[in-house]
């Protein structure tokens, strides 16, 4: 069967048309808007900037809270997360009493874009920075995809990953966790599985290092999204159909001076519900941490029995750095959440504020810049560029997790339709 032919495929009952060229996703993790803009403004994204002038330059929200797990998983599957089930990085289960990571392919609810054109034929690569998403991007894929990550590159085999030997053919030697050169394999492996395999549909997945340590503007974060535009510019001669947008947007969570501001939540239930009695969940967590201290702008509560829900939500929202606190059910309602899974309160902090359980759990001793978080509704904006020019449809939400349903319109030459 030519995978490429036939009627549409539906997921998650979103409808993709086979897309007659090979479509890539470029996830940047962290990436609001405001870095590709200034590295254009300095001359160092021209192939970006020639992209965007024929193509589209657009605006989307990622989905809440504004975390890595959730929207990478939103973006594979098309729809939010209550549908896939992956609200956080982390999150704890009532059912068992147990804090857990969200990284295990039997907490997936729903089939991913990925799993779905694998299985009917089609050729699919996914390649992320962290190996944390492997498991859960990869689940469901057919006997020959490709899905590894960059941080376990020396560790690939055929029966595995569906490749090997990409240091080889990279040229990379393995990098640190913590680098730019961790997303740079990324780029580099996709390129090559591109021009060698030709895959329907491939997806990119990188890290927020940079973005959580430098500015938009800054020296780094400039060199950064320059490396970008040389692989942007490669996957487009190509010839594939290339739709850049990121997980989340970031933002400085530290006052004028570059202390950082945080509200402290477990100490805060503590003294309101008895030491212990409540548990504060940082959905941001992951095994990752020495970028943010697991410090983000969105925690969920768990709250004793008997205690006052409303009286701890209207004291809550008038803490200094505290922008929104929801109710279960308001939270679940408002950001498309299974509220099986999210405490009895919701937390999201002002712009320039993390939230936090308790100064003893959060070290950040050792960073030598501002802290720089995400997971509020401020770092919801985010990117949606696009090689070719994109009609969307009047009064539709534009979400990144509609970067495949955008890239196999494209690709198959028919209009977007819902």
């Amino acid at each position: 069967m030519n995978p490429v032919a036939g009627a549409p495929l539906t997921v998650n009952g979103r409808s993709y048309p086979r897309p007659g060229r090979p479509v890539v996703v470029v996830c940047i993790d962290g990436s609001e808007d405001a870095y590709h803009e200034r590295a254009i403004a300095d001359g160092l994204m021209p192939f970006t900037e020639a992209m965007l002038a024929r193509g589209a330059d657009l605006r989307g929200e990622c989905t809440m809270p504004s975390f890595t797990n959730p929207n990478n998983l939103s973006i594979a599957t098309g729809v939010p997360p209550a549908v896939h089930g992956i609200c956080g990085n982390y999150f704890f289960d009532p059912a068992t009493g147990e804090e857990v990571m969200m990284n295990a392919p039997e907490l997936l609810r729903a089939p991913t874009v990925f799993a779905a054109f694998s299985q009917a034929g089609a050729k699919v690569a996914v390649i992320t920075a962290k190996d944390k998403l492997r498991r859960l991007l990869g689940s469901g894929l057919a006997e020959g995809g490709v899905c590894f990550s960059a941080e376990k590159a020396d560790q690939l085999s055929i029966a595995e990953n569906g490749i090997e030997k990409v240091l080889e053919s990279t040229g990379f030697e393995l990098p640190s966790v913590y680098s730019a050169e961790l997303s740079e394999l990324v780029m580099a492996a996709g390129c090559d599985v591109l021009e060698r395999d030709r895959p329907d549909l491939m997806y990119l997945s990188l890290t927020d290092y940079i973005q959580h340590k430098h500015a938009p503007g800054s020296p780094v974060a400039n060199r950064f999204y320059a490396m970008l535009d040389r692989y942007f510019a490669r996957i487009d001669a190509l010839g594939a159909i290339l739709v850049v947008t990121a997980d989340h947007g970031m933002n400085a969570k530290s006052d004028a001076a570059g202390d950082a501001q945080v509200v402290f939540l477990q100490d805060w239930f503590d003294e309101r519900t008895g030491p212990g009695a409540s548990r504060v969940i940082l959905p941001i967590t992951d095994p990752y941490t020495v970028h943010h201290g697991a410090l983000g702008s969105y925690a969920t509560v768990h709250l004793p029995a008997g205690a006052d829900r409303s009286a701890l939500l209207s004291e809550l929202v008038g803490v200094d750095g505290v922008d929104t606190v929801l109710t279960r059910e308001e939270a679940s309602e408002r950001f498309e959440l299974p509220a099986d899974r999210i405490g009895d309160l919701v937390v999201i902090a002002e712009r320039n504020t993390a939230l936090g359980t308790t100064p003893a759990r959060h070290d950040i001793s050792g960073f030598t810049e501002p802290l720089r978080s995400h997971g509020g509704l401020t770092e919801q904006r985010v990117p949606v560029l696009v090689n070719r020019g994109v009609e969307v449809p009047a009064g539709h939400r534009l979400r990144n997790f509609d970067a495949y349903w955008i890239g196999c319109h494209l690709a198959a030459e028919k209009p977007l339709a819902e």
